[in-house]
């Protein structure tokens, strides 16, 4: 058994393994998928690392390298052993491989998000060292489930694409900083993906959503808080279900604390799929 880094390994061998790591869960992702879901989350093969059985890979943590909340740290996009393989402390032996890799790339700090029920790896996750930072809340609903009727708008909006790299000042609608996938900088590694809808009162910018149609993922969605309850984001929601091409629409890692979103999703019966930890340690 060796552990290495993945910065010569091919994208196949990496995508094979992770789909047999992950064979037994819910979700199932293809290649390609794969392929765009790493770019997003900033995916660096040179900074990832797996144990190696001959030349097959048993087990492997994927790290994406970016700057999270003005600080540059690696963020695990994904982590898993093949099943035959687990129980042997793998993950661990990974993960402490890496870490001097990661120290001499000046990252000091290591993120990740954990669903609730994997107590298992939660445990894992805290023997090293990491400590939960925030609980987020994650939603999925099958299209035709959603309610998407609007009301009448006490005021005239206009819905248009925007460019969002031109409207960062849209932070300012925040009730929560976004985590790391939902993130300006991975929205930015893959613009292409995304459609970003704007709601204009007048000339200026009082709404806007990021949605990305081949997964069905509202990334971001806010209101300016002296436009709420006018019905812009229900004019968004139903404006980019038009852009869907798949059969669910999901929105991930909403913070617990943010009532706002729960209430609205609720509203248009999208309920509370699950719920993830974000955790970090300082490495």
């Amino acid at each position: 058994m060796e552990i290495k880094s993945l910065g010569k390994t091919d994208f196949e061998t990496i995508a094979k393994a992770f789909i047999q790591a992950f064979a037994d869960y819910d979700i199932q992702l293809n290649a390609e998928e794969l392929q765009t879901m790493w770019k997003r989350r900033g995916f660096n093969p040179d900074l990832s690392f797996a144990a190696f059985e001959d030349e097959n890979i048993v087990a492997f943590t994927l790290n994406g390298i970016g700057n999270f909340n003005g600080i540059k740290m690696a963020y695990d996009t994904g982590t898993g052993t093949l099943k035959e393989h687990r129980g042997k402390g793998l993950a661990t032996n990974i993960f402490e491989y890496s870490i001097p890799y990661l120290k001499a790339e000046n990252i000091h700090h290591y993120l990740l998000e954990v669903l609730q029920h994997n107590t298992k790896a939660i445990s894992v996750y805290r023997n090293i060292g990491f400590e939960v930072t925030r609980e987020f809340n994650y939603f999925v609903q099958k299209n035709e489930a959603i309610h998407t009727l609007i009301k009448d708008i006490e005021s005239p909006f206009i819905i248009e694409k925007i460019e969002l790299s031109k409207h960062h000042s849209v932070s300012d609608f925040w009730d929560f900083y976004p985590s790391w996938q939902n993130s300006f900088e991975s929205i930015e590694r893959a613009s292409e993906d995304f459609i970003s809808l704007g709601a204009f009162a007048d000339k200026d910018l009082v709404g806007y959503c990021v949605f990305e149609p081949n997964s069905g993922d509202i990334t971001q969605i806010a209101v300016d808080k002296s436009f709420r309850r006018k019905g812009i984001a229900s004019v968004l929601l139903h404006e980019i279900s038009k852009f869907n091409k798949i059969s669910k629409t999901k929105l991930l890692n909403t913070d617990v604390s943010c009532n706002s979103v729960v209430e609205f999703l609720k509203a248009k019966n999208i309920a509370i799929s699950g719920q993830q930890f974000e955790m970090i340690k300082k490495i």
